[in-house]
């Protein structure tokens, strides 16, 4: 009995560890609060917010990031480096052209989910993600959760 109710234990443990990143219900929360946020304030002032981490738009292994659909980061909640680049021949671990793929979805669809690999801010790990983006004029407004 006592060998099964340690094992239910670090299986409950692993489970919650899991379940401290944020969901999908997260990632779509914090994308429409960024649309919401670029909507009424400006572009400019949101994009700035959205880079400098403030705390509304980043939630633990949570961030927003905003693409140009030229390929162009112009907000990025976890790695300010890469604002002002253009990103579109950018590839994850496994040879995926990643924000080539968003920005082709941007253009068609007014929301989607992508699928892709990149290193989570909290384990600093190459992580399968899935990334929620809504268009909104000529960018990819995005929020993505990492999945074990």
């Amino acid at each position: 009995m006592l060998v099964s109710g340690l094992t239910a234990m670090f299986v409950c443990a692993g489970a919650a560890m899991a379940a401290d990143g944020a969901g999908k219900d997260d990632a779509i929360a914090m994308v429409k609060k960024a649309v919401g946020f670029i909507k009424a304030q400006g572009a400019d002032k949101a994009y700035g917010e959205f880079t400098g981490k403030a705390a509304g738009f980043v939630d633990r292994d949570l961030y927003v990031v905003v693409y140009q659909l030229d390929g162009k980061v112009l907000a990025h909640g976890s790695n300010a480096k890469f604002v002002g680049k253009d990103l579109i021949d950018a590839q994850d671990v496994d040879g995926k052209l990643y924000v080539k793929e968003r920005v082709e979805m941007a253009a068609k669809q007014p929301s989607f989910w992508q699928d892709y690999k990149f290193v989570n801010p909290v384990s600093k790990k190459v992580e399968p993600k899935q990334m929620y983006c809504e268009k909104v004029d000529n960018t990819a407004v995005c929020a993505g959760i990492y999945k074990l």
